[in-house]
């Protein structure tokens, strides 16, 4: 029988349907290409560092950099401009100040995020930290998002594996409405709801993908969609900028052990990960835990999902959590 499940943090409803769909057959149906370790043609490749704007950051000194931070050649939003809003009737608008950077990962061109060691993975991880915080120093930034799409049906437009950073003078609805419902839970029961969430997750543990020392990973009750997965700090952090170095190791530990997991389950699926975290201007408080969400593009919305705002997952999460524990990494 279907069922409706709420997700307690978004509010938001899902349609969990009893066609038993075996998670197995969601992977790729084709093998990935495979690519050279180095492209003449890619702005991303060691020694071809002038085919991108000037660095921000780079890991790593001269031609051995591990990771670089870059402008976004084609930004979303500019640095050069200020956020001054204007309305004029029922129409709103803001110059579009903003910053937007791409964070090269690898030198390597074919370095894949679920093959790297867990020690590349952290350095890219401590990065992240670097720009989060950077770029917070502008007083106009109230949110920043980092996000990763990995493979075509991810939104990814270069095969060179970077992440994105991208700081907007607002804080995004769908955050705003989170903060507000987990401030309101606070407000009633006097308990952070993220760390309820993890609490009931770690014990039910049929969700449960793997636990480490400080981070927890788990597909959610109401999962938007197969595979859909969330990894949580088990100390309570409102902020991403508060993570030490030793759960910063940790959560590359975690993260590269979910995505390896996903690559040799599901034949190195398109996904999309990002870091959710607090507004700039809220941080430190009690009713709100950052987390990373991580989606495998392995199953297409329909219609449905836009005319209503609800998804339809025609997995168990249940099941898609005991099929990734079983894949041996």
């Amino acid at each position: 029988m279907p069922q409706l499940r709420q997700n307690i943090i978004s509010r938001e409803w899902v349609i969990i349907t009893d066609k038993k769909v075996d998670p197995g057959v969601l992977g790729r149906k084709t093998d990935p290409a495979v690519l050279p370790e180095y492209s003449s043609s890619c702005p991303f490749c060691v020694g071809n560092e002038d085919k991108t704007p000037p660095e921000l950051f780079r890991a790593g000194f001269g031609k051995s950099w591990s990771v670089r931070v870059v402008p976004n050649k084609s930004a979303v939003l500019s640095r050069d401009c200020d956020n001054a809003r204007s309305v004029e009737g029922v129409f709103r608008w803001m110059n579009g100040f903003g910053m937007h950077e791409v964070i090269v990962e690898h030198p390597r061109h074919n370095a894949v995020m679920a093959l790297m060691t867990p020690e590349e993975i952290a350095g890219i991880i401590r990065v992240y930290k670097n720009r989060y915080v950077a770029v917070r120093r502008d007083k106009r930034v109230e949110a920043v998002t980092i996000f990763k799409n990995h493979g075509g049906a991810a939104g990814t437009a270069l095969e060179h594996t970077h992440s994105q950073l991208i700081a907007t003078p607002i804080v995004p609805p769908q955050v705003r409405r989170r903060l507000e419902y987990a401030a309101n839970y606070f407000d009633d029961t006097g308990k952070c709801i993220f760390c309820r969430c993890l609490e009931e997750e770690t014990s039910k543990g049929e969700r449960l993908i793997i636990q480490t020392a400080h981070f927890s990973a788990f597909i959610p009750y109401a999962a938007l969609s197969p595979f859909h997965t969330w990894i949580f700090p088990r100390r309570h952090m409102a902020c991403f900028s508060d993570i030490n170095e030793s759960e910063i190791r940790d959560l590359a530990k975690n993260l590269k052990t979910v995505l390896a997991k996903l690559y040799h389950g599901l034949n190195n699926p398109d996904f999309n990960f990002s870091l959710r975290s607090l507004p700039v201007a809220t941080e430190g408080t009690e009713y709100f835990h950052w987390y990373l969400t991580l989606v495998p593009r392995v199953w297409q919305s329909s219609g449905f999902e836009l005319g209503s705002g609800m998804f339809i997952n025609n997995t168990l999460p249940e099941k898609c959590a005991e099929f990734l524990r079983a894949v041996a990494v």
